[in-house]
């Protein structure tokens, strides 16, 4: 008996991408920086990271195949400094969320030690096409 994955399912034609997708946002990743997803509207979400520490200079957003990326280093200060103690976070990071077809970046601010991202979602037209029948 042969097991037939998701995206080989006869009725999902073209939807095989669905499974790589997903297979990518299961992979496991590092808890920092800690972040919130908010629904904002029904088709409007936000991202916030905390991002205490990093400038806007030390903070890139890009959208890569239907991934968005934010990636944070903070750049070298001038002279050293010598820590006594050091608990705040200064590593760099990337955090990675798959977009849904459709979804797109609206904007991003930084706040108070916090990145948004906003996020909204177009809504399809629905279109009705019809095919013609050749005769051979």
């Amino acid at each position: 008996m042969t097991k037939l994955s998701f995206g080989a399912h006869p009725y999902l034609l073209g939807f095989d991408q669905l499974e790589r997708l997903v297979e990518r946002t299961a992979k496991g990743s590092d808890a920092y920086p800690p972040y919130n997803i908010e629904q904002r509207g029904e088709d409007a979400f936000r991202i916030t990271l905390a991002v205490a520490g990093f400038r806007e200079e030390d903070l890139a957003i890009t959208l890569e195949d239907r991934a968005l990326v934010i990636r944070g280093r903070q750049s070298e200060e001038e002279g050293e400094r010598l820590y006594l103690h050091r608990g705040i976070a200064a590593r760099a990071f990337q955090r990675s969320f798959v977009l849904a077809e459709g979804v797109e970046v609206a904007g991003a601010t930084i706040e108070n030690g916090l990145l948004h991202v906003d996020l909204s979602r177009a809504q399809p037209e629905t279109v009705v096409q019809t095919i013609p029948i050749e005769r051979k």
